[in-house]
C-alpha cells in the first residue's frame, strides 16, 4: 500500500491499510490511521496525527513549522480528524506554545486546492473551503461554515456556525452564526438561507433567524440590547440561542 519511492521515517506510525503515493515524505512523529489515502509528492511533518478515511491529494504540505517569528522550535502539533478531503497544494501548520500548541481540523471537511490554515487554528466539522481560502493564525471556524474562493481571514477571528462568505471576502472581525458576508472589507448580507434549507431547518426556524438577524443588523440596538432581544427570541426558537452565546464571547467585535 506504500509506494516503493515513498520515504517513511521509522518513527512514523502508519496503519496497515494506509495508501501512500510515490515520492511522498512522511516524517517522524506522524500518526496516520486506517483507511487514509495519500497521493504522490505529499510532505507530512510531525508531530502530526491524521485520523481515519481521509483523502489527501498530491503536493500538500502538512504539519510544517508555524509561520510565526516567535516560534523557536518548541514542540507543537497538527491534528486532523476523519473523512476529510484535502485537495492539491494545501498548507496546514502546527500550533505554537504561545497559544494552545496545536492546530486542529475536525471531521468531514471539504478543503479545496491552495488553502492555507495557519498555526493554532481550530476547524470544526462539515465545512467547505473553496480554492485559495486563507486563514491567519488563531482563527476558529465552527461547523458547517462555507468559505468562497480567495476568502482571507484575519488572525484571532471567529466564524460562527453555518456562516457563509462570498468569494474574495476579507474578514477582519467575528462573523455571527448563520450570517452571509461578502466584500473587501466584508459586510453582512442576510442569513445563509439556502444552507439552512439544505440542513433541514424549517420555514419557521428560518423566519425566526431572519428576525434575529434584523435584531442585530437592521435596528438601532446596541450590542447588549440586541443580546437581550435575542435571548427572548431563543425562548421560542432554540436555533436562535447560538447568536447571543456567540456575541457574548466575541473579543474582536462582530462584522458590520
Amino acid at each position: 500500500m506504500i509506494h516503493d519511492h515513498a520515504i517513511i521515517d521509522p518513527g512514523a506510525e502508519i496503519a496497515d491499510d494506509v495508501e501512500i503515493g510515490a515520492y511522498s515524505i512522511i516524517g517522524k512523529d506522524v500518526v496516520i490511521e486506517s483507511g487514509t489515502w495519500i497521493g504522490s509528492h505529499v510532505v507530512i511533518e510531525g508531530p502530526t496525527h491524521i485520523g481515519k478515511d481521509n483523502r489527501i491529494y498530491q503536493f500538500n504540505s502538512l504539519g510544517g513549522a508555524p509561520q510565526d517569528k516567535k516560534y523557536a522550535g518548541e514542540a507543537s502539533k497538527l491534528i486532523i480528524g476523519d473523512r476529510n478531503t484535502i485537495r492539491e497544494y494545501c498548507t496546514f501548520n502546527r500550533g505554537t506554545v504561545q497559544d494552545r500548541g496545536e492546530t486542529v481540523i475536525g471531521n468531514d471537511n471539504w478543503i479545496m486546492a491552495y488553502v492555507h490554515i495557519a498555526h493554532d487554528c481550530i476547524i470544526g466539522n462539515d465545512t467547505v473551503f473553496a480554492n485559495c481560502a486563507t486563514l491567519a493564525g488563531h482563527v476558529e471556524v465552527e461547523d458547517k461554515v462555507i468559505f468562497g474562493a480567495f476568502t482571507i481571514i484575519h488572525q484571532f477571528c471567529r466564524i460562527g456556525y453555518h456562516a457563509f462568505s462570498g468569494m474574495n471576502s476579507l474578514i477582519k472581525s467575528d462573523v455571527p452564526p448563520y450570517t452571509m458576508i461578502s466584500g473587501n472589507p466584508a459586510a453582512p448580507h442576510g442569513i445563509n438561507t439556502e444552507g439552512l434549507k439544505r440542513s433541514g431547518y424549517s420555514k419557521e426556524e428560518i423566519q425566526m433567524l431572519r428576525r434575529a438577524y434584523k435584531c442585530i443588523y437592521k435596528s438601532d440596538n446596541r450590542l447588549q440590547e440586541a443580546i437581550i432581544e435575542l435571548n427572548a427570541l431563543a425562548e421560542s426558537c432554540e436555533a436562535v440561542r447560538l447568536l447571543p452565546e456567540f456575541l457574548n464571547r466575541s473579543k474582536r467585535g462582530i462584522i458590520r
